[in-house]
């Protein structure tokens, strides 16, 4: 089992910056993907960024609407994974979640909400003037 708890989310004005944390306890996490999801009030989850490694390799993957202003990282002593948001937008506004998987995948399959086995419980990120 993997737990996943989130940080950081707030209150941020147009234009600014927030870091979104998820730490992760419970089995090791030598080879797997991460990834942060947002959802926003009536609409559906939707993909925001990813994160894959194993031994040889680290792969980021980000939907087209925060390619640029968003930048996924881990910290692997940490177990953590974190979401740097600048050049934030009222449109940003959601609950965000991670997920994780222990099976590392690249590409599209990153976006696909179905391929993660494990939640956190979200973080409001609110972005208003």
């Amino acid at each position: 089992q993997v737990q996943l708890v989130e940080s950081g989310g707030g209150l941020a004005q147009p234009g600014g910056s927030l870091r979104l944390s998820c730490a992760a306890s419970g089995r090791t996490l030598s080879r797997a993907a991460m990834g942060w999801f947002r959802q926003a009030p009536g609409l559906e989850r939707e993909f925001v960024a990813a994160i894959s490694w194993n031994d040889y390799i680290i792969y980021t993957y980000y939907s087209d609407s925060v390619k640029g202003r968003f930048t996924i990282s881990r910290d692997n002593a940490k177990k953590t994974v974190y979401l740097q948001m600048n050049s934030l937008k009222p449109e940003d506004t959601a609950i965000y979640y991670c997920a994780a998987t222990l099976v590392v995948r690249t590409g599209q399959a990153l976006a696909n909400l179905n391929e993660y086995d494990y939640w956190g419980q979200g973080t409001q990120v609110t972005v208003s003037s």
